[in-house]
């Protein structure tokens, strides 16, 4: 019996990424930077990671530098909101990458489903990501395994870095300490001095108006085409007033000088989703937090006269002082005038 003989013939292209095993051409290299806070020590972090990886794919003579890609003051537990991100996937799938640097799992994505969806998808376009610190080449057989390790590792910590966040703002809640955005409020502005809740007089003049328009009969919607037809501004600066803002400011308590904490809470730290409190955790109301611009007595009147009107229907007239007067038997709704 003749003896057999076996030749091994040694794979000639990458099974990863189908170019040449002894090709000379530069690998495309693209660097990623991302902090996900505008403090100064991180502003800091962040052109170190620029700078870094600029000088580092510009140093190696078998890549070509293509671009750094960077998000400043972005999460990473979601990637849907960070542009530079979604800019580099797309082009590496579009052939301009061949490779990409990071300094960690963590600076890629906290979500471990996000990490493990975009490094599959990119590795069935022959794209590599290399993770410098954790020593992990996404094309090399153990990558995967130890991405979804350090990716659930990266989660874990930012699940509870948040729950210790909202442990203290509970805690601060908890303690009669109010914050609220000041820039989307109108007629209170905070002391750059003493950081304490103080009266804007002219904000509060329309503050005023609104509430006694409404208890003139005005609805929010008439109220809200009046304050356009004056040319107030809305709280956030614009131009057009709608009866959604009205109404909210109608039933603000925060007009009459006290708080009610913790209205809405995160649902999902993920996902950053919230969701209005109704019930699901505690809140807390704090009265004679700042001086008011509504008296209580007018404020309460206000609440009572929206409850009124909403137990007759969605629908409710302002236009006279006949409106409002009868009701239907059957519907509950109001009668209305008709010409």
């Amino acid at each position: 019996m003749a003896q057999r003989k076996v030749t091994a013939i040694p794979a000639t292209i990458s099974r990863y990424t189908a170019a040449p095993i002894n090709s000379t051409k530069k690998r495309r290299v693209a660097g990623y930077a991302r902090v996900s806070t505008d403090h100064e020590d991180q502003t800091t972090s962040y052109e170190a990671q620029v700078n870094y990886y600029m000088n580092y794919i510009k140093s190696r003579e078998d890549w070509e530098f293509v671009c750094i890609y960077t998000d400043k003051g972005i999460s990473a537990t979601n990637t849907r909101k960070r542009k530079d991100f979604k800019s580099m996937i797309a082009d590496a799938l579009a052939g301009k990458i061949d490779l990409i640097i990071t300094k960690s799992v963590s600076r890629f994505a906290r979500n471990t489903v996000d990490s493990l969806t975009t490094v599959r998808q990119l590795k069935d376009a022959g794209i590599e990501i290399y993770f410098e610190k954790e020593n992990i080449w996404t094309l090399d057989s153990k990558g995967e395994l130890l991405i979804t390790i350090m990716s659930s590792l990266a989660q874990e910590e930012s699940r509870s870095i948040s729950e210790n966040v909202t442990w203290g703002q509970r805690k601060r809640m908890a303690d009669g300490k109010v914050n609220f955005a000041y820039s989307r409020f109108l007629g209170l502005d905070k002391d750059k001095e003493t950081g304490k809740i103080v009266v804007n007089p002219e904000q509060a003049e329309t503050v005023r108006l609104i509430f006694n328009l409404f208890l003139e009969g005005m609805t929010p919607h008439s109220i809200a085409v009046e304050l356009t037809n004056r040319g107030i501004k809305t709280p956030s600066g614009k131009d057009i007033w709608n009866q959604q803002t009205v109404r909210r400011m109608l039933s603000n308590e925060k007009y009459k000088g006290d708080a009610l904490l913790q209205k809405e809470f995160t649902v999902d730290f993920l996902q950053k989703k919230m969701k209005k409190n109704e019930g699901e955790v505690p809140q807390y109301y704090v009265e004679g937090n700042h001086k008011a611009i509504i008296s209580p007595q007018v404020f309460d009147l206000v609440q009572a006269e929206l409850a009124r009107r909403t137990k007759g229907g969605s629908w409710y007239s302002g236009v006279s002082i006949f409106s409002n007067k009868i009701k239907c038997g059957n519907c509950g709704s109001w009668y209305g005038s008709k010409v």
